[in-house]
């Protein structure tokens, strides 16, 4: 099945470089993640992405974040409906 969903996380002070997120994001495999960063401080990741179930799709995805970005606070996550 395929799943769209959203994770909102809240940076560090020294996490301010965008590019550099964005970087070590695809190398952790968020390659697929649409980034916002419209709030300062705040990072949005809106990934499409296929797995057996939600549970899985949405651990994997914030594995992959936490691996990226260690200091990142997960503060929402939510699944978009159709």
């Amino acid at each position: 099945m395929v799943f769209t969903f959203t994770l909102h996380y809240q940076l560090t002070s020294h996490e301010s470089d965008v590019d550099a997120l964005v970087e070590r994001l695809a190398e952790e495999g968020c390659d697929d993640a649409l980034v916002g960063t419209g709030l300062p401080g705040r990072l949005a990741l809106e990934f499409i992405r296929e797995a057996f179930s939600a549970r899985e799709v949405m651990e994997g995805a914030i594995a992959d974040v936490s691996r990226a970005l260690p200091t990142a606070r997960l503060i929402e996550a939510a699944f978009s409906s159709v």
